[in-house]
């Protein structure tokens, strides 16, 4: 089977490297795909692909004899590449234009969850500026500011203050920091609790929930700092015991593919939860229509499966013919990024040291890298995924620190506490 993969981050090569694990793949596509992925045995990248270029799409599909699409990032999703590559009889891993407003929309996603009783913060969403800020002034602090649409994970204000909360209002609806997707604001309430990813895949009527999993938003240690793509994640997440997992399948991932279902709108793809486990139990922060990034590169090492029938049994409906199994490793990545991210930053750094990484047994996602003159270079704000998988957690996390020790860019950077709620729950 050729398999066509549309994306060129950390997440696209995860995806990529487990993919061509599977004996029915005969030629991964990856459009673009990034250097990490050209590397893969039975892979080709094809840069010149843009994955919101439709029409190039359809071109590839036709000219590589595509047996089956699996879509990366949530851009395409939500610009309804699904519906486009159904109708033009190919099938898709992705969920189509109007479910992918689970996450293109917070606005939309708010209204399903209060629809369908689905446990989440209580919230406003504003088509004016003005009348926003009023709110604020009404509702006070802490409190949360997102933009309605799209911002590539970065369209979210946790804030503490109401100095701080009117200018993520200003900066969204008025400024357009994020362009069309700050048309409106949703304004939520400031939950407490500890936060972790559930990633459950469906066929638009039955799902299989992966295993559970932490990212840490926050760019600084202690979890601290601007909010950013994700500076590092692991799997499992200790907070999500068996009891919990139960709670969040019955009261969220149940009830919305079969609100999604009842609607018209079947879910097809994964779905992203991204909870809240707070002291009355679990409550939605968002959803995702796509794999999370980093979270993906932590779930799939654990994934026993082969991916590729899962992935199949989404796009024909068939998935209650598989059941997902993981193993009792703990797998954590952590983020190497360029000086000044999540700010802005400079690319074109040379990069070194991933061979020997790999020799010290770890994994090596590439999120935002790019060959220039021969030579790897920086060309992102997160450029590396370094990940390690074993039995024990802390020398898992002692792997993958003294393994970074051989990668260097100038200006490279991570955070040194990535798991440090699991370390202190498996302790404790």
């Amino acid at each position: 089977m050729n398999v066509l993969l549309l994306g060129s981050g950390g997440r696209e090569h995860a995806l990529a490297w487990k993919l061509v694990q599977s004996d029915a793949v005969s030629q991964l596509f990856c459009a673009p795909g990034n250097p990490g992925m050209a590397t893969l045995l039975k892979t080709t990248c094809l840069p010149a692909t843009g994955v919101n270029d439709f029409e190039a799409v359809l071109a590839c599909v036709r000219d590589h004899a595509i047996d089956f699409v699996v879509v990366g990032p949530e851009e395409p999703l939500a610009n309804g590449i699904a519906d486009v590559l159904n109708a033009a009889g190919c099938l898709v891993f992705g969920p189509s234009r109007v479910a992918a407003q689970l996450e293109g929309s917070k606005a939309f996603a708010k209204a399903f969850m209060a629809r369908h009783k689905i446990p989440t913060a209580s919230y406003a969403e504003f088509y004016d500026a003005d009348a926003a800020l009023m709110h604020l002034d009404a509702v006070g602090a802490p409190i949360v500011i997102k933009a309605d649409g799209l911002a590539a994970g970065k369209g979210v204000t946790v804030a503490m203050d109401l100095e701080t909360a009117r200018d993520a209002v200003n900066r969204i609806m008025r400024d357009r920091e994020f362009g069309e997707a700050g048309a409106a604001v949703v304004i939520e309430e400031f939950m407490v609790g500890e936060e972790a990813s559930i990633f459950a895949l469906s066929d638009g009527g039955h799902y299989q929930i992966l295993a559970s999993c932490q990212d840490h938003k926050a760019a600084r240690e202690g979890d601290t700092g601007p909010n950013t793509g994700g500076m590092g994640a692991y799997s499992p997440a200790p907070v999500v015991t068996p009891e919990l997992m139960a709670r969040i399948e019955a009261e969220v991932i149940a009830p919305t593919i079969r609100g999604m279902a009842a609607e018209g709108t079947p879910y097809r793809g994964v779905l992203y939860a991204g909870m809240m486990i707070a002291a009355t139990g679990p409550r939605v922060v968002e959803f995702n229509c796509r794999f999370g990034d980093p979270e993906t590169q932590v779930v799939l090492p654990r994934l026993k499966n082969d991916l590729l029938p899962l992935l199949l049994a989404c796009a024909k409906g068939t998935l209650d013919r598989h059941e997902v199994r993981f193993d009792d490793t703990h797998c954590v990545t952590v983020v190497m990024a360029s000086a000044g991210y999540p700010g802005s930053y400079a690319k074109g750094k040379a990069i070194t040291g991933i061979d020997a990484a790999h020799e010290a047994g770890l994994y090596v996602f590439h999120a935002g890298t790019r060959f220039e003159n021969e030579q790897l270079v920086t060309a992102g704000g997160r450029v590396l995924n370094v990940t390690g998988q074993g039995k024990d957690l802390e020398a898992t996390l002692a792997q993958i620190y003294a393994g970074m020790a051989h990668i260097h860019f100038e200006g490279g950077w991570c955070r040194k506490d990535i798991a440090h709620r699991a370390l202190a729950r498996l302790k404790a």
